[in-house]
């Protein structure tokens, strides 16, 4: 499972949703999908995502597997 951590680091630079998603060239609806967790990123986006945010990759993304 992916958790993400995209509203803290949106929060920290004060952007709405809108403002993340043109940042990225995404729509609105997608950031609300992914903070979510509703949906997952491609790895380009990701990285579009935390470099947006001026974020490492891993300190807005974490792969966790499940629990058998």
């Amino acid at each position: 499972m992916l958790k993400n951590r995209i509203l803290i680091g949106r929060a920290e630079k004060k952007w709405t949703q809108q403002q993340l998603a043109d940042a990225v060239g995404v729509s609105r609806q997608t950031i609300v999908a992914l903070e979510q967790n509703k949906y997952n990123p491609s790895l380009v986006l990701a990285f579009k995502i935390a470099t947006a945010l001026e974020k490492e990759i891993t300190n807005i993304f974490e792969y966790r597997e499940h629990s058998c």
